[in-house]
């Protein structure tokens, strides 16, 4: 990596951190530019404008989430393993990577739903494959394959479980709360491969 291409980088994942703690209206360019070594007029060298590093930062954040949760779900069978890695490793990513904030993705999106134009049109893009890959694989937790209704109804439970667990985790305080959430989900499971009679 270029030396220009790794500062642009620096300053990308300074970004990400800011956007999560303190939302996109609440980055500091100041603070970025400090936190990489940069003056404010620096940091401008590798953007265009502030609604160009938005974009970045947006971008960024789900890289990082695909890279995590979904690329190393997708090296493992269709189906039930795929859908379990993907739950599983969705439900440490705002506790890892993200301790001191919680989900990047989760912030970007309260903050960006009623603000149409541009940029939440991309995260909404983005967001939108990312559902449609898990329903795939819900689909095929049975033989024949759900219905795409049932699919997308056990991933809408999916991701309340996720929301769920940071709800009570980082709000609530509750250390019990991984547990409560890994038993509502393979109980959802369960349900969800059973053929009816």
């Amino acid at each position: 990596m270029k030396k220009g291409e790794a500062t642009k980088s620096r300053i990308v994942d300074e970004a990400v951190r800011q956007a999560a703690l303190r939302g996109l209206a609440g980055v500091s360019l100041s603070d970025v530019a400090e936190a990489v070594g940069l003056s404010k007029s620096g940091l401008f060298k590798h953007f265009e404008s502030k609604e160009d590093m938005h974009r970045a930062v947006v971008e960024a954040a789900l890289d990082h989430f695909r890279e995590t949760v979904w690329a190393p779900a997708a090296a493992l069978p269709p189906g039930r393993a795929r859908v379990e890695e993907v739950f599983r490793r969705w439900l440490h990513w705002g506790e890892t990577r993200w301790s001191a904030s919680g989900c990047p993705i989760m912030a970007l999106s309260v903050e960006l739903d009623d603000q149409p134009g541009p940029l939440k049109d991309y995260l909404q893009q983005r967001l939108q494959r990312f559902r449609t890959n898990v329903t795939n694989e819900i689909r095929l937790l049975r033989d024949p394959p759900l219905a795409d209704a049932e699919a997308q109804a056990a991933y809408f439970q999916m991701k309340s479980f996720i929301l769920g667990h940071a709800d009570a985790r980082r709000m609530m305080g509750d250390t019990d709360a991984e547990r409560s959430a890994a038993a509502a989900f393979e109980a959802l499971l369960e349900r969800t491969s059973k053929v009816a009679a």
